[in-house]
């Protein structure tokens, strides 16, 4: 079965760093290029990040600097390491495949940046 599991969310003030992880299973994890997505309050799901199967990773502007994508092959896992984080940062995080995304999408894990 086809999953996708995050986790990592909550509550931070503007400055501060969460660390999210992504695990997934059913499918060949270490051969795709995978990507981590929000969607803001009343606002369309876009791409943050993304983290090739070699490990070359690119950023939306917006994050660059701040946020970091890694990978564990051996554990089915990626992950976003954001730093600095602002009130804009605040949305629902997903991880998905960057090609062909898997249909069904995790629940996500909400980050809320406030203080």
């Amino acid at each position: 079965q086809v999953q996708l599991v995050e986790s990592g969310g909550g509550l931070v003030q503007p400055g501060g760093s969460l660390r999210l992880s992504c695990a997934a299973s059913g499918f060949a994890f270490s051969a795709q290029i995978m990507a981590w997505y929000r969607q803001g309050p009343g606002k369309q799901r876009e791409w943050v990040a993304s983290i090739t199967a070699s490990g070359s990773t690119s950023y939306r502007d917006l994050v660059k600097g701040r946020f970091f994508i890694s990978r564990d092959n051996a554990e089915n896992t990626v992950y976003l390491q954001m730093n600095s984080l602002n009130p804009e940062d605040t949305a629902v995080y997903y991880c998905n495949r960057l090609i062909s995304p898997i249909a069904s999408w995790g629940q996500g894990t909400q980050v809320t940046v406030s203080s």
